[in-house]
């Protein structure tokens, strides 16, 4: 009786904390894919259609990242719909409301799904290659949120931000702009061409740099610790 009863409590932390399949890695690929192809995507034709699907495709994988109980899949399928929404008109601030309302839930859908991949990723006692990708995949989504927060400020202010008209052909910051924003301050590099003209944007990029440091410093420590020897077990067996 004691034997099954040990068994069962080891067996228990697996059922509980399982990281299955490679659903970090197909994100990971999706988010890298979404962030190369948006350059290049355009206002109308093939490249436009051909991009609103891929944007798709990534909320839709966000979906399947974060399917680990059926009260998490409901949650995301609710909050994916405005944003596949939010993806295909991709960042067109002269339709208001509704494209507030997408952008605005499609940042409670990024936020969701940071937060359900980090409670998975960093509970694991032990990091493999697909905790690794979610962590990375973590990194990518909080610039996509920033992004869109950055988005809400620019029409909440049409003047937070201000594009350099050396470097830029448009006046008004577009959806890119944002993303490279969002990242510059993240890799504390800084955008070239476009600057925080508004004290709150400024107060959000610091918060972002602040936060993407930290994440990296913890992700790194996290690793460290997990393939640190266990020296009290050395020390319990001599």
């Amino acid at each position: 009786m004691a034997q099954v009863s040990t068994t069962t409590d080891e067996k228990s932390p697996q059922r509980v904390l399982p990281v299955t399949g490679r659903k970090f890695f197909l994100l990971f690929l999706f988010l890298l894919s979404y962030l190369a192809l948006f350059p290049y995507m355009g206002n109308t034709g093939a490249r436009y259609y051909v991009f609103r699907l891929v944007s798709a495709a990534v909320t839709l994988m966000c979906v399947y990242a974060v399917s680990f109980r059926k009260g998490l899949i409901f949650v995301a399928v609710i909050l994916a719909v405005p944003s596949i929404v939010a993806h295909t008109i991709v960042f067109r601030p002269g339709m208001v409301p509704a494209w507030v309302f997408n952008v605005t839930v499609s940042f409670a859908f990024d936020v969701f799904t940071i937060v359900v991949i980090f409670r998975r990723v960093f509970v694991r006692e032990k990091p493999e290659a697909e905790t690794i990708f979610g962590a990375v995949c973590i990194y990518l989504l909080i610039g996509f949120s920033f992004a869109r927060l950055y988005a809400i400020l620019a029409i909440i202010d049409p003047h937070a931000f201000y594009l350099d008209p050396a470097v830029n052909l448009h006046p008004v910051p577009v959806g890119f702009d944002f993303i490279f924003f969002s990242f510059g301050s993240m890799t504390t590099a800084g955008a070239a061409g476009i600057a925080a003209a508004s004290p709150q944007v400024r107060s959000v990029s610091m918060i972002e740099s602040v936060l993407a440091v930290l994440y990296i410093a913890v992700m790194i420590a996290r690793l460290m610790g997990a393939y640190r020897p266990n020296h009290n077990g050395s020390g319990e067996s001599s």
